[in-house]
Order: structure tokens, then sequence, then C-alpha cells
């Protein structure tokens, strides 16, 4: 087994809310784009998306950076859905999934640069062009736009946009990801690519 599908089966394994088939299309997507540059992801989590990145980046030499506060997205903050009492840190009463991710991205950390920083902060002084962007932070309406209007324009031309939890139907999942990707498409920027469940990939054409 190469060091690549290593790479994949941890991420399968790993904790997180990523299908699995959406991960590989994650994979699949940073492993064809053909312009040089980082891959960047905004939202790690666990670092589940990292490792699916870090297999692509492995077979053509790239760098996955990874930016998250690590204090956890509206929905898993204490009385919410997606709570985990056992990601508080007991010292500072917050959330804390930073141990958790070193944990994950242990195989990988030669070509993963985790990030701890909220991601418009980050976005103030970044200034290389990203081969490929990966928008998986909060998805409330606030923060979805500030993470757009912060990373987008720091995508190459022939670069590619990924948004997760992309839903039409507000049944579904919530709206946010679904307006920066009609954001993104009505800039007449961007051209869709092929996507995978709530996993839509756009390619920048100007």
């Amino acid at each position: 087994m190469s060091r690549a599908d290593e790479l994949l089966a941890a991420a399968a394994a790993a904790p997180g809310f990523m299908p699995a088939d959406e991960g590989r299309a994650l994979h699949d997507a940073a492993l064809a784009v053909e312009v040089p540059g980082p891959l960047l992801e905004i939202g790690s989590w666990m670092g589940k998306s990292a490792l699916y990145l870090a297999a692509a980046a492995v077979r053509t030499g790239r760098t996955v950076v990874t930016v998250d506060h690590h204090r956890g997205s509206e929905e898993h903050q204490p009385g919410w859905e997606y709570h985990q009492p056992e990601l508080v840190d007991p010292a500072t009463g917050l959330l804390d999934t930073l141990p958790s991710f070193r944990r994950t991205v242990h195989p990988a950390e030669d070509v993963v640069v985790a990030v701890v920083a909220r991601s418009e902060v980050l976005a103030q002084v970044w200034t290389t062009p990203l081969a490929l962007l990966f928008l998986d932070g909060s998805h409330t309406e606030e923060s979805a736009r500030r993470d757009q209007e912060a990373w987008v324009g720091k995508l190459s031309v022939g670069g590619t946009l990924a948004i997760h939890d992309v839903f039409p139907d507000p049944a579904d999942g919530g709206q946010a990801p679904f307006g920066v990707h009609q954001r993104v498409l009505a800039s007449g920027e961007f051209t869709e690519l092929p996507g995978t469940g709530s996993l839509r990939l756009l390619r920048r054409l100007r």
C-alpha cells in the first residue's frame, strides 16, 4: 500500500462529518488541479478532510494548510445538537478540538501545516495564490459570507473552489454554504465541475 493509500484509509477511519464518497471526491479534486500552489481548507474539526487533502498532497508534492480556531462552530457548543462534552478543555471551559486534530493528522505532519486562527485574521496576511480552496467553516450566514469574501479572491485562475454542505433544499440542511455557491456562480468568474453529495466543485476562470 502506498503512503497516499494509507492516508486515505486513515481519513476514512477518522472521526468527522464528511461522508467517504465526498472525502474521496475532495481528494480527487485536489489531485486533478493543475495550477501551482498550496491546498487550503477553512474548518478542520478533527482533521478528517485534512487527511483526504494530504493524500493528494503527497502524490503531487503540495502542502496542505488548515485554518481553524478549534473552538467549534455554533452547533458544537453546549446545548446544541452536535456538542461533545469530552472535547471541552477543563482548564478553560471551552471546546478544544486541536488535540484531536493533531492525533488525526499525525501521519501527515510533513505535508499539513495547521494554523490556529480565525480565517479572516489569517486572510489579512495571506498572499500566496491557492491551487485549491476548501470552504467548510462555520455555517452561519455571517461567517460563510465572511470566509467567501476573505478567501475566494486568493484562489488562482485555474484553481478549484470546493464548498461543503451545499443543500439547495432547506429541508436537507443549512443554507449558508448554498448561498456562497450561488454567489460565486453568479459572479461569472467560475464554472461548475461535477460534484458529489453536498460537495460542490468550481473552477476559477478569471
